[in-house]
């Protein structure tokens, strides 16, 4: 294991931090409208009704949380309880490609879409993040 100075410590949240401060954006959003939130293991975590509004934005349909950067918006609990392993994957993908992982998982996606393959199930972002808890991937 390489140890973690306290300066990469704090790099792992400043990389991400214009997508985080997004997500936080999200979140109080969230629970201004009676969502709930709860910060574990330096993640905050919310879900409620306007996280379902929320997550229907997303291009691929049937969504039940998503990362950004240090925080994760589910549909509800259950949702959240589901995916918490998967999208805390993605938070360290967040961790430690920050500002260039959006754009790192676009371009995953675009090349599994140009070889006709699955755009989400085979990207290797998604691939990861299932290697740590699989979910149940939209076809």
């Amino acid at each position: 294991w390489r140890k973690v100075t306290a300066m990469g410590r704090i790099w792992r949240y400043l990389w991400p931090l214009p997508l985080t401060l997004v997500g936080l954006m999200l979140a109080l959003a969230v629970r201004l409208c009676g969502g709930e939130w709860v910060f574990r293991a330096g993640v905050l975590e919310t879900y409620g009704p306007a996280a379902r509004l929320i997550l229907r934005l997303h291009p691929v349909k049937g969504v039940i949380a998503i990362a950004l950067g240090h925080v994760v918006i589910a549909r509800d609990h259950i949702c959240l309880a589901q995916t918490s392993a998967h999208e805390r994957e993605h938070v360290r993908q967040f961790e430690r490609w920050g500002l260039l992982f959006p754009l790192l998982y676009g371009a995953e996606t675009a090349y599994r879409w140009l070889r006709r393959e699955h755009p989400y199930a085979d990207n290797r972002f998604e691939r990861a993040a299932n290697a740590a808890a699989p979910l149940k991937q939209p076809r």
